[in-house]
């Protein structure tokens, strides 16, 4: 979908569509690591509203002092789901098994 198809998309059309496509993110790093939360499902650009990306990009981020979460995100890096706070060792493992699996990278 062009970025123009979005121009005049209603708030409720965006959410639907980005609640789709994050419950899918959820679901999918839920078979990794056994949880995940659901995150953004809309993203605002400027007076419109868009769904986020039906990309699914894997990334691994520390957070403070918890430990590291895996992320599905799209191409501008909105998060639609996150796992828990996990150890380094568990988190590089999943990390890892997704990019052998065919996931690309969030860079």
């Amino acid at each position: 979908m062009q970025r123009g198809a979005y121009a005049y998309m209603q708030y409720h059309e965006a959410v639907q569509i980005g609640q789709e496509r994050a419950r899918k993110a959820q679901y999918r790093l839920f078979e990794y690591t056994g949880f995940a939360y659901l995150l953004k499902t809309v993203k605002r650009k400027g007076s419109t509203f868009e769904p986020v990306g039906d990309e699914e990009l894997v990334k691994m981020e520390k957070v403070g002092d918890e430990g590291y979460i895996i992320a599905l995100c799209d191409a501008e890096g909105y998060v639609k789901a996150q796992s828990r706070p996990l150890k380094y060792e568990e988190a590089i493992k999943v990390y890892e098994k997704m990019v052998a699996d065919g996931f690309r990278t969030f860079k």
